[in-house]
């Protein structure tokens, strides 16, 4: 008898234990489906993680309506080997810049030849390749006043904007108003903000340094925050920390590539002055989707903004991650449209007929 009662409280033991860790045969399902849902989420991720770009680029400048061109811009496929270093576990770093000068080309022209060499020969690249470019930018805006301690050049500035793909991470770094815009699947995503006075977060460390804004320019001379270059304006730079309100210390933002990411457009502002962000990107991707052409696409792109009456200097870089041209625009899946901006040419003429009024 002891025996037979053992037996049942062990069945029934038995039975509270299945019960308790979810032994219905509806549970089982149900963590089945919760372990296939997350099995296909990771593999979404990790298809989406894998993606290798193939990297292209173009370019094109033009002198615009001006006596000089103060432009300038490099384009590198490979950082550490051109300047005679060995790819740390092969992993090539590309490295494109845009550099608008102003009051003179010196500033420009040192700022492409020099930046490039400054951070690669800095001690913590490319481990720290963030650090490495915010100080790199300082220390070139530092080096360019002591060459040109008394020459006519310290007069000079320049904006710089730069963009470094390692891997599949695409990291920009800026100091003034060129812009960089990354196509994605057709949207403008911006990679850059123009430092100008207008922008409240600079007006706010513009006046947390001593300087003010005036009539839209920076102590009443420069239309940008940001600059290297201009150490003859007085109350503008100091050295050391935290400086004077013109900053040569780059804002940085970076990416993880995805095969959602078509390309990069860089610019100087000439470029932006005739196109909006979204504007560049509809218009880039009509031209690759006609000729995939990346340096034709940057002519056109120039011509552009020549044609609409653009009198800048003018300097487009474009990058593609990809070696098939962008496909066509989706349609809308509630209208059957096709998602579309308004183009360049109509947003000059807006911008015409408002400031007429």
């Amino acid at each position: 008898m002891a025996s037979t009662e053992s037996y049942i409280v062990l069945v029934l033991w038995l039975s509270c234990l299945s019960f308790s860790l979810g032994s219905d045969p509806l549970d089982n399902v149900q963590m089945e489906r919760v372990c296939e849902n997350t099995v296909a989420v990771d593999f979404k991720q990790t298809k989406l993680n894998n993606f290798v770009p193939f990297i292209r680029s173009g370019e094109w400048s033009d002198i615009g309506g001006r006596d000089y061109m103060e432009d300038a811009h490099v384009c590198i496929s490979d950082l550490a080997k051109n300047f005679g270093y060995d790819s740390v576990e092969d992993e090539v770093i590309s490295f494109y810049g845009v550099f608008d000068g102003h009051n003179g080309k010196d500033a420009a022209h040192y700022v492409r030849d020099n930046l490039p060499r400054v951070i690669v020969e800095d001690a913590d690249f490319p481990l720290e390749l963030e650090k490495v470019v915010k100080r790199s930018f300082v220390q070139t805006d530092s080096k360019f006043a002591e060459k040109f301690s008394h020459h006519r050049g310290l007069s000079s500035g320049t904006t710089a904007l730069t963009a470094m793909i390692f891997g599949r991470s695409l990291l920009v770094a800026n100091a003034g108003d060129c812009r960089a815009v990354l196509s994605r699947r057709g949207t403008a995503i911006e990679m850059s903000k123009d430092h100008r006075p207008c922008c409240m977060n600079e007006r706010k460390r513009v006046e947390s340094l001593g300087g003010y804004v005036d009539d839209g320019y920076l102590n009443g001379q420069l239309a940008v925050t940001r600059a290297l270059g201009d150490w003859h304006l007085d109350g503008m730079k100091e050295v050391g920390e935290p400086g004077g309100p013109l900053s040569a210390e780059p804002e940085l933002k970076m990416v993880t590539l995805t095969k959602d990411d078509e390309f990069l457009i860089i610019g100087s502002d000439g470029i932006w002055d005739f196109f909006s962000s979204q504007n560049a990107v509809d218009f880039a991707r009509r031209r690759l989707q006609d000729h995939n052409d990346l340096r034709l696409c940057c002519r056109e792109m120039v011509d552009e903004a020549v044609r609409r009456g653009a009198s800048d200097n003018l300097t487009a870089v474009m990058v593609s991650f990809h070696p098939d041209a962008p496909p066509p625009s989706r349609a809308n899946k509630r209208t059957g449209r096709v998602t579309r901006s308004i183009s360049a040419e109509g947003l000059h003429s807006l911008r015409v007929l408002l400031e007429g009024q």
